[in-house]
């Protein structure tokens, strides 16, 4: 007998695999919840991103200078990553990628909460795309963190929204089979998905602290 628990939205009760579609499987309302919850807070910052950046070329034209309302301080400072080569890293600003991406992670939610159900190929080809969002977001925050030397808070948002979307998809492929994985860690992920987000996001919370400790503590 399978045992669920509260804390783990993506082995909460919901759609299992279609008897009639072999291969194919639904989400549960939580871990459908979640996606268009992340996917939203996403768009949401790629949104705000774009509409400063434009904001940034448009005084740059007039003679001016624009300054992001996130720009806070010397570290949390919105404007100086907009500005950077980083923030550009495909030749267009990478929140117009950002908002195409979120918005397909809100149609996927929207479509488990539907109770739409895709077969393994689509699964994988999903984790796959949240597994890239998270590599490129991980490349951003080095950059961020020693390169540019200053910190995005909408960014920061993006970061957060995507390492919570990538680990609860990956957890949904390991314990639906999708990804092939040992029998314990088909278990942890069952009972503790939230421990492995939630230490991603404490790593890069030490590691911020860590960088400009002198400026938080001063």
């Amino acid at each position: 007998m399978s045992k669920t628990t509260v804390n783990d939205v993506s082995a909460a009760p919901g759609p299992e695999r279609a008897a009639d579609a072999p291969g194919a499987a639904g989400a549960s309302r939580a871990l459908a919840i979640l996606l268009v919850i992340t996917g939203a807070a996403g768009l949401l910052a790629s949104w705000v991103i774009t509409i400063d950046k434009f904001k940034i070329l448009e005084a740059k034209v007039a003679g001016k200078t624009f300054t992001p309302g996130c720009s806070l301080n010397p570290v949390v400072s919105c404007g100086s990553v907009m500005e950077s080569k980083q923030a550009a890293a495909f030749g267009f600003p990478n929140p117009m990628l950002g908002l195409v991406c979120y918005g397909i992670v809100i149609c996927v939610g929207m479509s488990l909460l539907a109770r739409a159900r895709f077969p393994r190929w689509y699964w994988l080809t999903f984790n796959f795309g949240t597994l890239f969002g998270v590599g490129f977001c991980t490349w951003l925050q080095f950059q961020s963190l020693y390169r540019i030397n200053a910190l995005c808070l909408w960014c920061s948002l993006a970061w957060v929204a995507t390492i919570t979307m990538f680990w609860y998809v990956t957890s949904f492929n390991v314990r639906n089979a999708f990804l092939p994985a040992p029998r314990w860690l088909r278990s942890f992920f069952g009972e503790f998905t939230w421990v492995v987000p939630v230490a991603h996001i404490g790593i890069i919370g030490m590691l911020v602290l860590t960088r400009w400790w002198e400026f938080w503590t001063s």
